[in-house]
């Protein structure tokens, strides 16, 4: 299956929550389905409230199954809880990263920076969005890009940088201080119906 080019709003629409942190699908009536009383369906089966969270994180991240599916194989193999791992992982992507310093106002759009080849880790060009970044790893980006981030966070002004980030608004750097935990991620969503779905 190709990317997806249609309306994301209806992404949220389908999954029932803002998969954007944006007006356009935080607004409230704007997730409601349409007609005057909505559409009243039949009741989900387990499988159809399984794939619904899976879904949302996948919308979420803006991702493909096959690239979600081996993120989550990664995590099952690796030590430790398999939720937070890949929760871990996937707020380590640098397309995410971008949109938790509030330099994009969506994960497309901060995708869209990192493909275009203006960011800089470790002093490399990076133009990999599913990069994944670690903990002492410095970003910053190329000049030509600085007006047009700092007209996006003038947008987002009130937006908060997690703790895991060192962000210098002035100087447009940041550092990668610890790994992400679960507490740190601003999307409610159930994973281990997520890790249930592909059993």
């Amino acid at each position: 299956m190709g990317r997806y080019t249609g309306p994301k709003l209806k992404l949220s629409r389908r999954v029932g929550v803002p998969i954007a942190d944006i007006p356009k699908h935080t607004a409230r009536g704007e997730l409601e389905l349409p007609g005057m009383h909505g559409y009243r369906g039949r009741r989900n089966t387990e499988y159809g409230v399984r794939l619904c969270e899976k879904q949302k994180l996948r919308y979420y991240y803006g991702m493909y199954e096959k690239q979600f599916r081996r993120f989550l194989d990664i995590a099952k193999k690796s030590k430790g809880n398999t939720a937070n791992t890949l929760m871990q992982i996937l707020e380590s992507r640098l397309d995410n990263v971008l949109r938790r310093l509030g330099v994009g106002r969506t994960i497309w759009s901060t995708r869209q920076i990192v493909a275009h080849g203006h960011v800089i880790v470790n002093g490399r060009k990076t133009d990999i969005a599913s990069f994944l970044v670690k903990p002492g790893q410095t970003i910053t980006f190329k000049e030509g890009i600085h007006k047009h981030l700092r007209e996006n966070m003038e947008q987002n002004a009130g937006h908060q940088v997690p703790n895991w980030l060192e962000w210098n608004p002035a100087q447009l750097t940041a550092t990668i201080k610890a790994m992400p935990v679960l507490e740190d991620v601003p999307f409610e969503v159930n994973l281990n119906l997520i890790i249930e779905f592909y059993r």
